[in-house]
């Protein structure tokens, strides 16, 4: 008898930012993108400023979401909900 393991594949979602010029856009946009992604599955498994950086990293603001698979992801990714999401940070 032979056990098979089958292993799904996960996407990540990474999102950094240099520096931000609107914090209101940013806050209208996380408070839409939140829960565009939650909507799919989506995990965020961590969000803020490093502390420090290592091997001449950037000090960046940086999101990663993980989702059960890539055909999540860009589900919630391209839809409207999100869309709406990006239209608020663009502002």
């Amino acid at each position: 008898m032979t056990l098979e393991k089958i292993t799904m594949a996960k996407a990540y979602s990474i999102t950094t930012y240099r520096a931000i010029h609107d914090p209101a856009a940013l806050a209208a946009y996380a408070k839409l993108a939140g829960p565009a992604v939650q909507a799919y599955g989506g995990r965020t498994l961590a969000r803020g400023n490093p502390v420090k950086t290592y091997e001449s990293g950037l000090n960046l603001r940086a999101v990663i979401v993980e989702f059960d698979s890539v055909e999540r992801a860009q589900a919630a990714l391209e839809s409207p909900a999100y869309e709406e999401a990006l239209r608020a940070r663009a502002r």
